[in-house]
């Protein structure tokens, strides 16, 4: 498998380390917004070419399949380019950042034929694999989820304090994540409230965020985000059952009692973005729908859409 990436920022570093793991795939090209920083990050990785020009890449024949991390914007318009190209694709999530783009890319993915997968992470890190595992088997309901989602961005900056060209939102990029873990967890969202808090000056988005969803089957989730928190970093999940409580950091797994629950066990690497990259790869080659598929993730962005029609 040869795969172009495109995006060489701190996420797209992340799938780099992951794809270097998985035996008979090639990295074979890296786009990136600038030529000498993305040249020094090929360098780093063994990739013999780099562009910033992802139509480059595309007309390459050593290119079978891309993985965006680009700015959120570009991912509907691009990942529609590479599947017009004959490339499969993985989209880091967001899909898009509306309704009507997510919808695009769905059609193309229909039309072609090709595998369009979204980077919908939380299902395939080992710790909430082990809770979907216990909730398929039927030894364990989730009552509600918890989830705290918090950032200190009061600047353009990414994970790695460099700056952004483009502007992150906690609605179509953050509560992406719980949304869809949510329904994959619970069952078909049936309600969906939202409130937003001030929007930031400078960056023009609502700094803080507070979302209720409710499933079908009953279950409830309180989420909280924000880009306004001077403390510890990132989401953490509270699954509250009807015969244990679970907290979920990343991949790692907790008791409500914060006592580690071992989940090494759960796949073959305790690394949900190398997780998601097998899955990818092994879609493409067995030609299956992969899971977190553009099309099991479409009804996120429904509910997306829905609470944006709320806080307008």
């Amino acid at each position: 498998m040869r795969i172009a990436l495109a995006g060489a920022g701190a996420f797209g570093e992340k799938h780099l380390d992951g794809l270097k793991l998985i035996d008979g795939v090639t990295v074979t090209s890296l786009v990136g917004r600038r030529l000498e920083p993305t040249q020094a990050i090929a360098a780093k990785y063994g990739i013999g070419h780099a562009t910033t020009d992802l139509a480059e890449t595309l007309a390459r024949d050593d290119v079978d399949a891309v993985i965006l991390c680009t700015p959120t914007q570009m991912h509907a318009a691009q990942a529609i380019a590479c599947m017009a190209a004959g490339k499969h694709v993985q989209v880091e999530i967001p899909l898009a950042d509306s309704l009507a783009d997510a919808e695009n890319v769905l059609a193309k993915s229909v039309e072609t034929g090709l595998t369009c997968m979204v980077g919908h992470t939380r299902r395939f890190n080992p710790s909430h694999q082990y809770v979907h595992h216990r909730i398929a088997a039927g030894d364990f309901s989730v009552e509600q989820m918890d989830v705290q989602t918090y950032f200190f961005r009061r600047q353009n900056i990414n994970a790695k304090g460099e700056a952004r060209s483009w502007t992150d939102h906690l609605l179509w990029h953050h509560a992406a994540h719980t949304v869809d873990l949510f329904a994959w967890q619970t069952g078909p969202i049936v309600a969906a409230n939202a409130l937003a808090g001030p929007r930031h000056p400078e960056l023009g988005i609502a700094m803080d965020m507070s979302i209720q969803l409710k499933a079908e089957s009953g279950a409830i989730c309180t989420l909280s985000l924000s880009f306004n928190n001077d403390g510890p970093l990132g989401t953490f999940f509270r699954y509250i059952g009807d015969n244990a409580t679970y907290v979920a950091r990343y991949d790692d797994l907790f008791t409500g009692k914060d006592e580690p629950i071992d989940v090494s066990k759960v796949a073959v690497s305790m690394n949900g973005i190398e997780l998601q990259d097998r899955e990818f790869i092994a879609a493409v080659e067995q030609r299956r729908e992969p899971n977190a598929s553009v099309s099991q993730v479409l009804p996120c962005y429904r509910v997306l859409d829905a609470l944006e029609q709320q806080l307008k």
